[in-house]
């Protein structure tokens, strides 16, 4: 499974942490320092990378997550989701179909990042009356 994961200088060190403990193969966009950056920035490569297929799924962190899942949103067929605890995690993918997970790092430990994209990637979507509900968002 490969999956696309950016950061600002935020989320940087948790997404390097997330990295080494998640045996996925990452595409890694950025950033690469704990230098100040903006999160937007961060944002469009990872969605590229989803709409072009070259990936299963996307992870954006920054501090609390709702810019990134706010820019990440505008793009069609994009499903971005703030998370916190595997519940949420869960729950975003089973009822409406998550396709890219946004962590706030500022607000969860690393090791409940890692629970979140755990927990997120083997859900499975429900469908049915979920599936009616995203196609009137679409």
């Amino acid at each position: 499974m490969k999956i696309a994961i950016g950061s600002d200088h935020r989320g940087f060190f948790q997404k390097e942490y997330i990295k080494k403990e998640c045996l996925y193969t990452w595409i890694d966009v950025g950033t690469y320092t704990d230098e100040r950056t903006d999160y937007p920035l961060y944002v469009t490569p990872v969605v590229e990378h989803m709409l072009s297929h070259s990936v299963d799924y996307g992870v954006l962190l920054c501090s609390t997550g709702i810019g990134m899942a706010i820019a990440a949103n505008r793009h069609s067929s994009i499903y971005a989701a703030v998370v916190w605890n595997s519940t949420i995690a869960r729950l975003s993918k089973e009822d409406d179909n998550c396709n890219l997970l946004v962590l706030p790092s500022d607000y969860i430990t690393d090791q409940e990042a890692v629970v979140c994209i755990s927990t997120w990637l083997s859900a499975r979507f429900k469908e049915g009356r979920y599936s009616k509900r995203l196609a009137m968002i679409d």
